[in-house]
């Protein structure tokens, strides 16, 4: 299977509702026909409410120049130590310092420029002169000492992250620019030039302000000005999924319904998952009121980002969890639960009295239903368990799922019983949930969520079964374009006809994710495709493009870029791309092996072998390098060292198709056939179906 490079990011926001329809006079704004930003203070006078609840809320405060009232650390001459080294925070010239290691190892005094976050912990930027700004590994802990806060402590405690470790603070991973800015600010260009390697990066607002989430609003104060609201009050995006819709309970279920269905994906969770997903960007310009795949590109429920159950574990905010569950399912959204502005639950401090607002607590709140004494736990206690992140944030599983011991027999999936009974061991909890709620019931697959659909898809084993053919001919025609964008990246295990006649159609997807997938999918192909496909290959070859350059700031960046011309035949092109990754980060291994093949596809196989060795060597644990030095070395007349890599290969990847195969076959070259007979039936036992495997074993059986 071809590798594909897309990237996912980190952010957090929330969403600002729409406006009333009864607004007096607001601040003069010229007018203009192009729509622009005009700053929160233009909201003000017309949503005095809205706006008081906004100040001092997370979004406010997300980015702040450092000054007196916002540095909440501790900066009056404070060591803290890390790993036998030692930073110390300082006040100097009225400026906030903090001297530590730098790039190269060297104490060097920083000066912070910014605040970034309020609660429960604050980091702190510094500025450098090639317009960086990069976040520093300290962290001030804002929880009050009774919590173990007011202190200092490393993101990275049990593990020393040194100069020159990918993870550094001075590094690309902790750059503010490309990991952060879109998030916290608002209304952000990133400004990278890439012949200079320099940032001049700016924003509208430097906090989360209303027109982040509303977009630019200046044709909505015209048309309030003049009387003359249009649709959506002429907002960018209209946030209101509601609608006329009410929730009415029903009293024999005890859970309210929506009174109308709704007739499209809610817009909430779209908007608020711009920063509240993991998710790489697609395009250097939002699009305020698109899909969330239109502009960025969801990351689906993959280990290691989530548990096999599709719990949160690594950072990965809520909108891939959210879109799990059964409430968003039934047409909840993201301010049925949250005051957006505020940023606090609609019903207060109880996060049971949110859920209460649905499920009636004399069912739900009762013994009867979660086996405890009355008010011993909470809602989420048991359905939306959480995990601390950042050393000191905890953060709420959004899938809402019912807790279920189970699955933690067999896998390292948590379960939310463990964390009050860890004691008692999953064998005990599991037993305990059979006994009081009984065996759960599978759901039909065509009632699991577009999410867990695309996740699944993106998992279907190599070589395909005529199942998981026929399941990625489905998903190529789902509503969902998460399945759509999925079922393509699949589609590359299928044979070169099936692909075309799967990926030709989407080109013209209404979803841009969609037909970046495509067009990658098909640059391979792009002699062979009908005249028709050809303008809608070119806008969406230049969507690809653009999408890579959105990030230029990154290696991965020009990898992909490297790959996709050189598909196209572009060799030199293709070349000139991935010195410009190998550039940008000597030490990396995806950009190595993609070299390395570009080498061997312009006929440079001497030099081609040395790159895809450092590959190797650069990350023994991917399974795909290991192959293609093992076939390049074959095909260059080396078939015992090609031999003796796919035999350890065998070992370490257990499973794995392609190194079985081409060790079977190589063995058998060199007319070892009881080897290669042993390797194949291995393959027998995991592919029984397989064709080819069976053919081969004849083979060897007629010799």
């Amino acid at each position: 299977m071809q590798l594909r490079f897309r990237l996912f990011l980190l952010g957090s926001a929330l969403l600002l509702s729409a406006c009333s329809e009864s607004l007096p006079a607001a601040t003069p704004v010229a007018t203009t026909s192009e729509v622009v930003f005009v700053g929160s203070a233009a909201c003000s006078s017309c949503h005095e409410t809205q706006f008081s609840d906004w100040q001092g809320s997370h979004h406010d405060l997300a980015m702040q120049i450092a000054d007196e009232i916002t540095v909440l650390g501790d900066f009056n001459n404070v060591t803290f130590e890390y790993y036998n080294t030692q930073t110390y925070f300082l006040r100097e010239d009225g400026s906030f310092v903090v001297r530590t290691e730098n790039a190269d190892g060297q104490i060097e005094d920083f000066k912070v420029a910014y605040v970034f976050g309020v609660e429960p912990l604050q980091q702190y930027l510094v500025e450098f002169p090639d317009g960086r700004l990069q976040s520093l590994p300290f962290a001030w802990d804002t929880r009050d000492p009774g919590s173990g806060g007011r202190r200092w402590y490393h993101l990275y405690p049990d593990e020393y992250i040194g100069p020159g470790d990918e993870l550094h603070w001075t590094g690309r991973y902790q750059n503010w620019n490309y990991m952060c800015a879109e998030c916290h600010s608002t209304d952000v260009d990133v400004n990278y030039d890439v012949a200079k390697d320099r940032f001049d990066t700016t924003w509208f607002e430097i906090d989360v302000a209303c027109e982040a989430c509303h977009g630019p609003a200046s044709k909505h104060i015209e048309s309030a000005q003049a009387g003359s609201l249009g649709r959506d009050f002429d907002l960018a995006v209209s946030l209101n999924d509601h609608g006329r819709a009410v929730w009415q309970m029903n009293l024999e279920t005890g859970i309210a319904e929506r009174s109308q269905l709704a007739m499209r994906p809610p817009q909430q969770p779209e908007s608020c998952g711009r920063c509240h997903a993991r998710r790489g960007v697609i395009t250097a310009e939002y699009e305020y009121g698109k899909p969330l795949a239109d502009t960025h590109r969801p990351a689906l429920l993959n280990e290691p980002l989530y548990f096999a159950d599709g719990q949160i574990r690594d950072e990965v905010y809520v909108y891939g969890s959210f879109l799990q569950s059964r409430m968003y399912q039934a047409g909840v959204t993201c301010s049925n639960c949250h005051n957006p502005h505020s940023l606090k639950l609609v019903t207060g401090g109880e996060p049971s009295d949110v859920c209460a607002q649905c499920h009636l607590p004399t069912k739900f709140a009762a013994p009867e239903h979660h086996m405890h004494a009355a008010d011993q736990v909470a809602c989420v206690d048991c359905h939306m368990p959480s995990r601390v992140y950042m050393g000191v944030d905890a953060r709420r599983d959004h899938s809402m799922r019912i807790p279920r011991p189970e699955p933690s027999l067999n896998s390292d999936t948590p379960n939310a019983c463990a964390n009050c009974h860890a004691e008692q061991g999953t064998e005990w909890l599991a037993a305990r949930a059979s006994e009081w709620w009984g065996t759960p019931a599978d759901e039909s697959d065509s009632m699991l969520p577009g999410i867990v659909r695309a996740t699944a898809l993106t998992m279907l084993p190599s070589p395909l079964s005529p199942e998981g053919a026929a399941a990625i001919e489905s998903g190529v025609q789902n509503a969902d374009p998460l399945v759509r964008m999925a079922a393509l990246l699949s589609a590359q295990a299928l044979p070169p006809e099936q692909q075309l006649q799967l990926a030709v159609p989407l080109l013209d997807d209404a979803v841009r994710s969609v037909r970046i997938e495509a067009v990658a999918l098909l640059a391979s192909y792009r002699e062979y495709l009908p005249a028709a496909a050809n303008s809608g290959f070119v806008v969406a070859a230049e969507e690809f493009r653009a999408a890579q350059f959105a990030i230029a700031s990154r290696p991965e960046a020009f990898a992909a870029l490297a790959q996709f011309e050189a598909e196209l035949g572009d060799i030199e092109k293709a070349l000139e791309y991935s010195r410009q990754a190998l550039q940008m980060e000597p030490d990396f291994a995806l950009m190595r092996h993609s070299l390395g093949l570009l080498l061997v596809r312009s006929q440079q196989a001497d030099a081609a072998l040395p790159e895809l060795r450092e590959a190797v060597r650069l990350d023994p644990g991917v399974s795909r390098y290991v192959y293609v030095l093992a076939v390049a070395l074959n095909s260059m007349g080396q078939p015992e060292e090609a031999i003796g890599i796919l035999e350890q290969a065998f070992q370490d990847f257990r499973g794995d198709y392609d190194i079985a195969w081409a060790l079977a076959t190589m063995q058998r070259d060199l007319g070892n056939t009881e080897r290669a007979a042993e390797v194949a039936n291995s393959l027998v036992k995991q592919f029984p179906n397989n064709q080819n495997v069976a053919a081969f074993l004849d083979s060897l059986s007629a010799d």
